[in-house]
C-alpha cells in the first residue's frame, strides 16, 4: 500500500473509520457512506498537498488535483474495505 499512498497520509485510514463508525451512528443512509467518506479523504488529501506546497504552475497544479483525488479515493477505499 505504501507505493499508493504516501506513508504520512495513511493516518487517514483510521481517521477515516473513525468519521464512518461516527456517520453509521447517524441518520444517514449506509448506501451514503462510501461517499460522504471519499469526499472527506479527497478534501482532506487535497489540504495536505496545498499546505505542504502550494503549485507555481499548471503542470503542478493539475498533479497536485490528480493525486489528491486518486490518494483520497484510496485512503477511503481502505477505510471501508478494512471496516468490513
Amino acid at each position: 500500500m505504501n507505493d499508493y499512498i504516501r506513508p504520512e497520509l495513511l493516518i487517514l485510514v483510521p481517521v477515516l473509520i473513525g468519521i464512518g463508525t461516527f456517520v453509521k451512528h447517524s441518520a444517514v443512509d449506509d448506501r451514503l457512506i462510501p461517499l460522504i467518506l471519499g469526499v472527506v479523504g479527497i478534501v482532506l488529501c487535497t489540504l495536505w498537498t496545498f499546505v505542504g506546497h502550494l503549485p507555481t504552475n499548471a503542470s503542478e497544479l493539475f498533479s497536485a488535483v490528480f493525486c489528491s483525488i486518486a490518494v483520497g479515493i484510496l485512503t477511503a477505499s481502505a477505510a471501508v474495505y478494512g471496516n468490513q
